[in-house]
């Protein structure tokens, strides 16, 4: 499945190319304003961080929400206390778009986060081009040399990148090139079976100051908690915000865990 995901969002990438050259979306890209720190709006102080995630549908679970407005749902999620937006801009099986993007960028003023399977500097420089503020690196699908050129490109256009690992080795390749924040997903890429337990295992190996972010297996208070007590500075959260009816009540409920 994560292959299938990759080779469809290069190909989708590859289309835009044709009709936007790289030298062209570099000079778009280059024009925006400074990107956010995101790593410094992430860091832990008194309550852990929600990065709050736009998401019409997963490979998993299937059309989850319609979100036929995702700036709107982008400010309720700020209004309740969202550290950062998260937008799925996967077309074939999140059904998310780069015009989703760029609305919630308009629209808020934390953290975005182009949540995307990027191999390619031109899916990247599309993040920045759209106003995102990190994006995301998934260490399962690059070699080692992918993910170094990689987050080494998004911080030169002044990004960051969220690593992302799904088992401990992967983790050790996150550090070994100096991930700024890290996040372990419960969510086994093979199975699709989640071990929110992983987290914990990791957790006492973040170097001090990098962002130690929890993903998936999140739908109650308790499981904000429990990520929380592991010692996680934020925690991103996507299918109890779509689904649910009030997500701006939400996030704070998770916040006040």
């Amino acid at each position: 499945m994560l292959d299938d995901l990759f080779a469809g969002s290069l190909e989708d990438a590859a289309r835009r190319r044709e009709q936007l050259p790289t030298a062209e979306l570099e000079r778009i890209a280059l024009a925006q304003a400074p990107a956010l720190d995101a790593a410094a709006a992430l860091h832990r102080n008194d309550r852990v961080h929600i990065i709050a995630e736009v998401k019409r549908a997963s490979p998993s679970r299937g059309r989850l929400a319609g979100i036929p407005d995702p700036a709107e749902l982008a400010r309720q999620y700020e209004q309740g206390g969202a550290s950062a937006i998260s937008v799925l801009t996967e077309e074939r099986k999140f059904l998310g778009s780069l015009d989703d993007l760029r609305a919630v960028r308009a629209a808020v003023e934390v953290p975005v986060l182009r949540k995307e399977f990027i191999g390619e500097e031109y899916q990247i420089l599309e993040a920045r081009a759209a106003g995102a503020d990190l994006v995301l690196l998934i260490v399962a699908s690059l070699t080692q040399p992918q993910l170094e050129r990689l987050k080494h490109f998004t911080e030169q256009l002044g990004m960051t990148a969220l690593i992302e690992a799904h088992t401990r080795d992967e983790f050790a390749r996150a550090l070994d090139v100096d991930a700024r924040v890290l996040g372990v997903n419960a969510r086994d890429l093979k199975t699709f079976e989640l071990h929110p337990e992983l987290f914990a295992e990791l957790a006492p190996e973040y170097p001090a100051g990098v962002v130690r972010v929890a993903e998936s297996a999140v739908l109650r208070p308790r499981d904000v908690r429990a990520y929380r007590d592991a010692g996680a500075d934020a925690v991103l959260i996507g299918e109890a915000l779509v689904t649910g009816s009030d997500p701006a009540a939400t996030i704070k409920e998770f916040r006040n865990v």
